[in-house]
């Protein structure tokens, strides 16, 4: 008999599963707070410079709302952290899980956006504001190249070169009956 609490691909159960993605995501998390909490550091630095009150009323702009969105981004990005210790041993892991992915996809939208401000301004401020809408143009993107669809590109052979459902089968016995065994679907895991 299949057993449900299973996920043979990897011959782990949900909570063995659960607790791998989690710890995948912490550590992609790791990655990615740590160069959110230097830009938004730069970008409070910005407002204490010498030059900071020379800035135009469009560069002030995305100063602030560029500050604004690095604050957002580190907050989406430490949430998963912050869900499991209030959900902590109350059995929520997989829920835990699917949030925070949620949570740091947002916070990577968002961070997107960051970038783009940062560099929009920085660019304005130093080289002028056509380069600095071209700058920022370029950053917005290679983000969503690199970060959207470059994964969409890699999933589709990927997706090819899988085999099919039919193919992966485990063999189990036929029930009291006796018989021949058969086939069993095995659950796909992520």
């Amino acid at each position: 008999m299949a057993t449900e609490y299973s996920c043979t691909a990897r011959n782990e159960t949900p909570l063995e599963r659960a607790d791998r993605n989690f710890a995948e995501l912490l550590q992609e998390l790791r990655v990615t707070q740590t160069g959110v909490q230097i830009l938004f550091a730069f970008l409070l630095t910005l407002a204490f410079s010498p030059r900071f009150p020379s800035l135009d009323a469009l560069q002030r702009g995305t100063y602030v709302t560029t500050l604004l969105l690095a604050v957002l981004a580190a907050a989406l990005f430490t949430a998963p952290a912050a869900l499991h210790r209030s959900l902590f041993q109350q059995r929520a892991k997989p829920l835990i899980v699917r949030v925070s992915s949620r949570l740091a996809a947002a916070g990577l939208g968002v961070l997107v956006l960051t970038l783009t401000g940062s560099v929009l301004l920085v660019v304005d401020v130093t080289a002028g504001r056509a380069a600095g809408i071209a700058a920022g143009a370029v950053t917005l993107l290679v983000c969503v190249g690199l970060w959207g669809v470059l994964p969409r590109l890699v999933r589709l052979p990927a997706a090819r070169a899988e085999a099919p459902p039919e193919e992966e089968a485990d063999i189990r016995p036929s029930g009291a009956r006796g018989g021949a065994p058969r086939p069993m679907r095995r659950e796909r895991c992520r």
